[in-house]
């Protein structure tokens, strides 16, 4: 009789499209366990999702039985339900039509039978496939930086094939009317300390910045169930931190205490990859909170307490911009909960941005939870059946950026005046404006003063228009 193999698979991108990394945690039937990786570096999170399914599937045997879970419902109903039809249409507008005929294929004679589950709900063996997909992402990274990656599905080039033509500009891209030539020189002394590095997969631009300073802590992570994603674009400028944290319960001042953290960075206005996620285990039952994170104390009774984490987490944290949604709540949360720990309160080392205070002033009279503003910018919905730290927020990453991005002044000045003072500034100079005059021709002028005949010839009256 044929083995009956667990698989867990998933897939991380960080910028969707950008730098992706997939992952497969394979258990067998007499239990040994496989874990498998890999990354590429310009990708969607969707193309990893499947190719996690697609490596993972190839390195079982064809006999056996696979019972696969993904948290990704476009793979368990692409290769389920949607498939047929898009072999009838011809892959007509079909996205990614290479990798789901790969996936086809891999699963041809096989037993498979495709399940769903909520990703960051605590399942052990969907964290363990999730850690490997940020593990892809990272090996990737490392790939880069040594100049070993090769990538074949997408014909990229090497770092230092990259490295070589990172001075030869293509002129009509970067300066279509030949304005900024004579400034090359200055352009080039601009980038000393930074080494640009372009390269070109499918029809896009990936810029990849290695800088000479980091703003990103360089945080010493001991602990091995804390997850500090590096930094995929090293930025330069103050460091924003969107952060969520699920707790057992409503009150601070009542024994509640976090049991989630998750956190990703922001620098100007771009997210670098780098993230921190983090289980606690908050020595006491969480109770009727279970129904909304769905974290279990089963699932948190070997995580580490929030002693043992305290310190890497205050060292990634301070110093940050903190974006919160009901920022107090997270906010009073986390200040207890390092002072416990004989840590200053982050509120000390951070300043605080809420979002939920940002949305009422912008849409007074509205709903303002974080759903109803993913409908109201109409931002990429994620399965939120249980809320979960690290997903929140990435998702309320994208709401900020939407209820954030509106026109700023590029005049440096206006900033330093009042509002009377420039709107009059902006005044005068409408008001000095030349509009150019154009002449009528003879033949026009003939025109206009047969019309105004024939009109006054109508009316019996003085034509406004006549000289």
């Amino acid at each position: 009789m044929s083995q009956t193999i667990t698989l867990y698979v998933d897939g991380a991108c960080k910028g969707n499209p950008g730098l992706g990394g997939w992952g497969a945690y394979i258990i067998m039937e007499n239990k040994d366990e496989h874990k498998i990786c890999g990354g590429e570096v310009e990708t969607t999170n969707n193309r990893m999702e499947l190719t996690a399914a697609i490596e993972g599937i190839a390195f079982c045997p064809v006999e056996a039985k696979l019972i696969i879970w993904t948290d990704s419902n476009y793979v368990k109903r692409g290769i389920t339900e949607w498939i047929e039809g898009w072999k009838k249409k011809n892959w007509k507008d079909v996205k990614n039509p290479d990798l789901w005929k790969k996936l086809d294929l891999v699963c041809k004679n096989r037993s498979i039978e495709w399940n769903w589950i909520k990703g960051h709900s605590g399942h052990s063996g969907n964290e363990m496939a999730d850690q490997l997909a940020n593990l892809g992402v990272e090996k990737t990274i490392e790939k880069m930086k040594n100049g070993t990656l090769v990538t074949t599905t997408n014909n990229m080039p090497s770092i230092d094939e990259l490295d070589k033509k990172k001075d030869e500009k293509d002129w009509l891209l970067d300066d279509p009317f030949g304005f900024d030539l004579a400034e090359a020189d200055l352009e080039d002394e601009t980038f000393i300390d930074n080494e640009i590095i372009e390269t070109q997969a499918f029809e896009q631009v990936i810029e990849v910045t290695i800088s000479v300073q980091n703003p990103t802590p360089q945080v010493q992570n001991t602990h091995p169930q804390i997850v500090i994603t590096p930094a995929t674009l090293n930025l330069q400028g103050p460091r924003q931190l969107i952060l969520d944290t699920e707790t057992t319960g409503f009150y601070y001042q009542d024994s509640d205490r976090i049991i989630e953290v998750g956190a990703v960075e922001m620098i100007n206005r771009k997210l670098t990859g780098s993230s921190i996620h983090i289980y606690i285990n908050p020595e006491k039952p969480v109770g009727d909170s279970k129904n909304v994170h769905g974290i279990s104390d089963d699932f948190l009774k070997d995580k580490p307490k929030y002693d043992e984490i305290a310190q890497i987490l205050f060292d990634y944290l301070k110093g940050a911009e903190i974006i919160a949604h009901n920022a107090a709540f997270d906010m009073n949360f986390l200040n207890m909960e390092f002072k416990r720990s004989g840590l200053q309160t982050l509120s000390e080392v951070c300043e605080v941005t809420d979002t939920l205070a940002l949305a009422k002033r912008k849409h007074p009279g509205q709903k303002n939870s974080l759903d109803a503003l993913v409908r109201r910018y109409e931002v990429p919905q994620r399965d939120r059946t249980f809320h979960g730290a690290l997903l929140d927020a990435e998702i309320l990453s994208d709401v900020y950026l939407a209820m954030t991005g509106g026109q700023v002044l590029l005049d440096i000045d206006t900033s330093t005046i009042s509002q009377d003072q420039f709107n009059e500034q902006k005044y005068h100079s409408s008001s000095n404006v030349v509009l150019p005059v154009i002449m009528p021709s003879q033949d026009e002028l003939t025109a206009h003063e047969n019309w105004v005949k024939q009109f006054q010839e109508k009316h019996s009256e003085a034509c406004l228009f006549a000289k």
